[in-house]
């Protein structure tokens, strides 16, 4: 009992003396808290200062015990300003007020003390960096990956090197390109050497800065909410991520292109890499893309094994399935979107009816025929843009041309199109049947693409039907088409054009080229709208009625109406709006029926001589319209008819054939004062700066082209020559040294000529080209020589020739002086014409003898003249050859 009473004696000592303690030692406790609370703010306030550095400019994420360690401080802050505000109003004689409050005091430093602890964070802050650079995205799974690897190789070498900041993908939509930046996403991932960051926004086509600031603001973890001032928000964005060490961004579905540094993208550090994925190639230049990588449709063996990759088969197909299946692929014409959508939607299915009514309803929603034509000429295009006026009006048809190739480009630039060649286009068929099906949504469309057309649509405005087997139109098929603009039979076999075609008053475009059987057209005297008529290639003898009231007629091609017998006059002189007239072959054309066509911008016709030419010249360059021609004087020459089918003229050609300098037309006796000098014969070529090609072919009696001296060259009238073709005499070196600007001369079937370049009658040689003696033609590439017998020599003196590519030479057995050949290719019987070539030089033959090849005509001399299309005789110039350097 005496122990009990003593241990408890001891405890309330205890606990006396531990009270006292708290009471009297109150005052300083709280000063020690206070000090303890700041120091653990100051902690605070130094972990907020590296989370917010890190999480903004790296791109790191904290860890959650870091948020409740915040909050914690700042529980323990607000209840240590609780305490030391009821300290100041404690009363010290109110024993158990102080005693509960130092108590209370006591407690809170512990806790203080383990918060400053748990602040060390010796386990660090952050998650794991390599956690961070982003995650893998799902992609589609392709077993062909031969063309797919290769881009993925590309792009990879790009975004490897220190050069190219800036690269581009583009294609066609559901080529593949998402694909492919996918992959190229998920190998940086992979990648243990890439230790930068990956950011994948998708942009779409309704984006604008605020939204691609948004979304790559969301992807670095940055807040932009707060902020509405576009270069206050791209501010920020450009700080947080220049700081990232390294950084690729991947932009998908970039629509239209931006001002990266309103954005706030810094580019142009090593390490960051912007990659742009579009359909247009022209949004990926204007984005500054250095390298732009193309993503091309599969070919039939990737398409193939994509589809079988997509069908899931194990097993090879039954052969009558795989036909089906074949037709399927062949449908979706390489477009990995297509063949996977389809590869799916068949999936499992083992009845042959299924797979061919899949492939019914493919062929029905494709909305036309498997053969049907693909490809198409810009030309052609461009004119069915001006013909159904879908392009904004221009002042000319050349700035029509321009606009259209504007188009033409901008489609192909997205995509749309794909370049054929230099002078077609073509669509992808599934782009096609996308037009055709949005078409045939419009109530303004019709599209029946290779169907048969039974009854007569009524209410349309362009009514297309070339390229039929149509052979009779019935005379009232046209009776209901009040509002028909644009009508085109072109490439049909009627012979016929309905007369209710005479009443189609609203009609802008008639368009008949190669009805090669049609023989009658009614009256045109009502159509006074029409702006465009096409008669080229047909049999009509008699233009039709009324073609001198198409007062607003801005383009009319008659060109090869063979059987035409005659133009009517005063019809041309009545269509003064033309911009386009392409005169038949054979029949010439007087000067004076011409005059009133004063926006004539192309001309092809036929003159009979040298004053309707030089009326008609005179008369274009008064106005100034006049920009391509091709225009022969004398007879019919087939060389200088253009492209039949051509829907506009790009030639500057002038040809004289079989003109007689001595007559007039109509008249059997010689001009008086007409000399046989090209260009005083014809003085409006002086002044044809634009000509481009001269043919002269026989014409006898031509003695010179020009007699302008070169000390006036810069008046020469043939500055711009080009092409030129004679069958005809020589070249004086004073005429040839004025030719400064000629690419081309071709010479052939005369008869007594000695010699292409000949000395100027009356002038020493030395005088008659420059002081060094040297014939100087900058721009010749091409020289071709046939069939002159008595031809002794090209040139008697030095000839430089820097941009000559090749020459021909042919049954030319007499030529004794060749020039600067390096590489000669002739017949295997003129083994002895080259044997007893002159050489200016001992050693020159002998260094060229390596470059000479013996070669099969495969024709009999005298006999047959070989087909200049299959055989190419090409013997290249020494662009400057030194005497001296050969030995």
């Amino acid at each position: 009992m005496a122990e009990m009473l003593s241990n408890m004696a001891e405890k309330l000592a205890n606990l006396a003396a531990e009270m006292l303690q708290d009471y009297t030692g109150i005052e300083e406790n709280i000063q020690t808290l206070k000090t303890e609370i700041l120091m653990l703010e100051n902690r605070a306030t130094d972990v907020v200062a590296v989370l917010e550095e890190e999480e903004i400019y790296n791109g790191k994420k904290r860890k959650r015990e870091v948020d409740d360690w915040l909050s914690n401080v700042e529980k323990k802050k607000i209840k240590c300003e609780s305490l030391n505000q009821e300290f100041e109003q404690t009363r010290f004689y109110n024993l158990y007020s102080c005693l509960r409050l130092g108590k209370l005091v006591k407690k809170t430093r512990l806790e203080v003390g383990k918060l400053v602890e748990c602040g060390k964070f010796s386990k660090g802050i952050f998650l794991d960096v390599c956690k961070t650079k982003g995650k893998p995205l799902v992609t589609t799974e392709w077993k062909c990956e031969r063309s797919l690897n290769q881009n993925l190789k590309t792009v990879w070498a790009w975004l490897m090197n220190d050069v190219d900041s800036h690269i581009g993908i583009y294609g066609m939509g559901g080529v593949g390109k998402t694909t492919l930046a996918m992959l190229i996403h998920n190998k940086l991932l992979s990648d243990p050497q890439f230790r930068g960051r990956i950011y994948w926004i998708n942009v779409s086509q309704d984006s604008s800065i605020h939204k691609l600031q948004n979304g790559i603001a969301n992807v670095v973890s940055l807040d932009l909410s707060s902020e509405d001032n576009e270069n206050q928000r791209a501010a920020q964005l450009f700080e947080a991520l220049k700081r990232r060490e390294r950084f690729v961004i991947i932009l998908d579905d970039v629509w239209n292109h931006f001002d990266i540094m309103k954005i706030g993208i810094p580019l142009g550090r090593e390490g960051s890499k912007l990659l742009i994925i579009s359909r247009s190639i022209v949004v990926c230049h204007r984005l500054g893309c250095q390298k732009n990588i193309k993503v091309e449709v599969l070919d039939d063996e990737e398409a193939w094994e994509l589809f079988l990759n997509k069908l899931g088969c194990v097993m090879e197909l039954p052969p009558d399935t795989e036909t089906v299946a074949k037709e399927v692929v062949k449908r979706c014409a390489g477009l990995p979107l297509g063949i996977i959508t389809m590869g799916g939607s068949i999936r499992g299915v083992t009845d042959i009816h299924e797979w061919r009514d899949a492939l019914e309803e493919l062929e029905e929603s494709s909305m036309g025929p498997d053969d049907m034509e693909n490809e198409n000429s810009w030309e052609e295009l461009i004119s069915k843009f001006i013909s159904e006026e879908l392009m904004d009006r221009r002042n000319s048809r050349e700035a029509s041309f321009d606009q259209g190739h504007a188009i033409l480009n901008k489609l192909e630039n997205a995509s749309l199109l794909e370049r054929a060649n230099s002078k077609y286009v073509k669509m992808h068929d599934l782009i096609r049947d996308m037009a055709l099906r949005i078409a045939r949504n419009d109530a303004g469309f019709m599209v029946k693409a290779g169907v048969q057309l039974y009854a007569a649509p009524e209410e349309l405005s362009t009514l297309m039907l070339q390229r039929n087997p149509l052979e009779i139109i019935p005379d009232t098929f046209f009776l209901h088409m009040s509002r028909l603009q644009v009508l085109d039979l072109s490439y049909t076999w009627i012979e016929k054009l309905p007369n209710s075609t005479a009443n189609l008053e609203n009609l802008k475009a008639l368009l008949l080229t190669y009805c090669v059987k049609l023989t009658y057209v009614p009256p045109l005297t009502k159509l006074r709208a029409l702006k465009e008529l096409d008669l080229n290639r047909n049999n009509i003898k008699e233009l039709p009625p009324g073609m001198r009231y198409l007062i607003n007629l801005k383009s009319l091609n008659m060109g090869c109406m063979s059987s035409l017998e005659m133009i009517p006059t005063g019809i041309l002189l009545n269509l003064s709006q033309l911009q386009r007239l392409i005169l038949p072959d054979h029949l010439h054309v007087q000067a004076e029926e011409l005059q009133g066509s004063n926006n004539l911008e192309e001309f092809q016709g036929l003159f009979y001589n040298a004053h309707d030419l030089n009326q008609f010249i005179k008369s274009q360059q008064r106005y100034g319209q006049l920009s391509y021609y091709s225009i022969v004087v004398g007879k019919y020459d087939s060389w200088s008819r253009g492209p039949p089918d051509s829907k506009r003229l790009c030639d500057k050609l002038v040809t004289l054939k079989g003109y007689c300098f001595g007559k007039q037309r109509g008249e059997d006796k010689v001009c008086v004062g007409l000399n046989n000098c090209l260009s005083d014969t014809f003085p409006s070529l002086n002044s044809l700066r634009s000509l481009k090609s001269l043919r002269i072919r026989h014409c006898d009696e031509v003695d010179c082209i020009s007699t302008v001296s070169p000390s006036v060259a810069l008046t020469f009238p043939f500055q711009s020559l080009e092409n030129l073709i004679l069958a005809w005499k020589l070249f004086t070196l004073r005429m040839m040294q004025s030719f400064y600007s000629l690419e081309e001369v071709y010479v052939s079937e005369c008869a007594e000529m000695v010699e292409i370049i000949g000395e100027d009658k009356g002038c020493e040689p030395e005088t008659s080209y420059n002081d060094r003696g040297v014939i100087t033609l900058p721009k010749l590439r091409a020289l071709s020589l046939k069939w002159l017998p008595e031809l002794r020599s090209i040139c008697r003196l030095t000839m430089i020739c820097d941009s000559i590519e090749n020459i021909v030479l042919f049954e030319c057995h007499r030529t004794k002086r060749l020039p600067f050949l390096k590489q000669i290719r002739r017949g295997k019987e003129d083994k002895e014409w080259w044997e007893s070539l002159e050489w200016s030089h001992p050693n020159i033959k002998n260094k060229l003898k390596p470059f000479v090849k013996c070669l099969e005509l495969g024709f009999q001399r005298g006999l047959v003249k070989p087909d200049w299309t299959k055989l190419v005789l090409a013997c290249l110039f020494i662009r400057r050859l030194q005497v001296g350097s050969l030995g």
